[in-house]
């Protein structure tokens, strides 16, 4: 019998790790918008991500979990700068953009040396993560390139219909509906893109 503090049932819990430990591609609410995610050493699955949203192979894909300590080993040390601002503001709405460990995929980053790491406020995100293989998922958020994210399970039918293998409801925890914050620390810090988190 599964305890009581989980919010998914068992069934939905056990259909999550069965896509996630294959090829599957599965949409879940988060403390911003709703996401697209599957498993990060996956190539099949992540490739389906891009195939499903129809988005441009050059725009990489993010890494989210419900713990730094899951994060840790698909990145490179932080630097003290970067530890103390991701610490600051996670879990929350804030992207981090730092450099890559060599567990991190190039098909996940467009080739790119970095990748972005956040850690969401979502009670039922972090379970869904949590049943992920390595406990992380390779992320984005869940609409059509060209359409604006999706707030609310409707909206992921919508874009997506049948051709995702779980959407999740959000059981009253709903999405805030503006993105996250993506920062970068080079010789100062720099908003890539500014969201819920307010950085000067």
């Amino acid at each position: 019998m599964i305890p009581n503090q989980y919010i998914l049932s068992p069934s939905d819990r056990e259909k999550i790790k069965e896509a996630l430990a294959r090829d599957g591609v599965i949409a879940y609410p988060t403390d911003t918008v709703w996401g697209l995610g599957a498993n990060p050493n996956n190539e099949n699955a992540v490739k389906r991500i891009y195939e499903l949203k129809k988005r441009d192979g050059n725009k990489p894909l993010i890494l989210m979990a419900s713990s730094f300590e899951y994060l840790k080993p698909y990145i490179r040390e932080l630097s003290v700068e970067e530890e103390n601002m991701f610490k600051k503001y996670s879990p929350g709405a804030l992207t981090l953009i730092t450099k890559k460990s060599s567990l991190t995929p190039d098909y996940m980053t467009s080739g790119f040396d970095t990748v972005g790491i956040r850690i969401p406020k979502h009670p039922v995100f972090a379970e869904v993560a949590d049943l992920a293989p390595n406990k992380v998922l390779a992320t984005t958020s869940a609409n059509l390139s060209t359409q604006p994210s999706a707030l609310k399970k409707d909206d992921v039918i919508k874009y997506f219909g049948q051709n995702l293998n779980f959407v999740t409801n959000d059981f009253g925890y709903y999405a805030e509906n503006l993105e996250s914050t993506i920062i970068r620390y080079e010789n100062g810090w720099h908003v890539l893109r500014q969201g819920v988190v307010k950085i000067d």
